[in-house]
């Protein structure tokens, strides 16, 4: 049977990269856009476009916070389990 190939060192890092870029740059693409219409069409510039933004920071920094809220779980889980690694050989080594 063929070993599946591990992932690169790199990639998880440009996961969280990946993620985190797409929690700041949408949103505030989104207002800057959809603002600047609102303001054009109504005729209230700045309003649209700053409420926007102001509602896209809050949801850019939600995203963020969850993004690494969830990578965090998954750091303490993995050190969980080389510690529990660690305790079992360390037992194995000492009955030898």
């Amino acid at each position: 049977m063929a070993e599946q190939p591990k992932t690169a060192w790199w990639q998880p890092a440009l996961t969280i990269f990946y993620e985190v870029t797409g929690w700041i740059v949408v949103p505030i693409v989104f207002s800057l856009f959809v603002g600047r219409a609102l303001d054009r069409k109504f005729d209230t510039e700045p309003w649209w476009f700053l409420g926007l933004t102001a509602l896209a920071f809050v949801i850019t920094t939600v995203g963020i916070v969850r993004v690494a809220s969830k990578y965090l779980k998954q750091i303490e889980e993995e050190g969980k389990k080389k510690r529990a690694n660690q305790t079992t050989d360390e037992r194995n080594n000492q009955h030898n």
